[in-house]
């Protein structure tokens, strides 16, 4: 059976959406799933809003903010579509502590539980995805072990992480959700169906 591994981020809407129609293809080959953590500022640059919706660090130029307007509004469409909520983040998160969280649940069992939970919760505004200890009792509330994992995070799942996104970056990752099978690589949801003809 071939084997397809997919990078996501959980600050991507994109990742978000594409996560149905990536799971479909599991009876058909072996899904690998592993993280790739965005380093956003580095093509739309910073931002963090106040309260009001107010940018508060103003490094972004308008043709940056374009896109992203028209990334959100183009995720909140479909997610409507299916019934999800995207609520664009007030700043800019470091999505690689949950990514840490992810393999460590990955390692006890079927991460989907707290894969999901992640998702569903951090678009909907309702989970800080920066906290060790929120991310602890998500893992214990979602069913796995919670209790090790600030030591891990702070360990050999850094250690973990960094490999794994530098070897992402080996092949040729830039962003979410990217599909890798044969050494060919495919980015965006919409790249899903060349990934499935690759598959037949």
């Amino acid at each position: 059976m071939k084997k397809l591994i997919h990078y996501f981020d959980y600050k991507s809407p994109y990742a978000y959406l594409a996560q149905d129609a990536l799971w479909e293809l599991s009876e058909q080959i072996e899904i690998i799933t592993l993280p790739y953590t965005l380093q956003i500022p580095k093509y739309l640059g910073a931002a963090e809003l106040d309260e009001q919706g107010a940018d508060v660090l103003q490094t972004r130029n308008d043709h940056q903010w374009r896109r992203v307007r028209y990334a959100y509004m183009d995720c909140r469409r479909e997610a409507n579509r299916r019934g999800l909520t995207v609520r664009g983040p007030r700043k800019i998160f470091d999505s690689s502590l949950a990514h840490i969280a992810f393999l460590y649940a990955q390692d006890q069992r079927d991460f989907r539980a707290f894969h999901d939970a992640v998702y569903e919760r951090f678009w909907r505004r309702e989970l800080d995805i920066e906290d060790v200890e929120v991310l602890s009792r998500l893992l214990d509330e979602c069913g796995y072990d919670g209790a090790d994992f600030a030591a891990y995070a702070a360990s050999a799942g850094r250690a973990r992480h960094d490999r794994i996104q530098q070897e992402a970056e080996d092949a040729g990752v830039f962003g979410v959700p990217s599909y890798l099978i044969d050494e060919q690589l495919f980015w965006g949801l919409e790249r899903l169906e060349r990934a499935k003809e690759l598959i037949r």
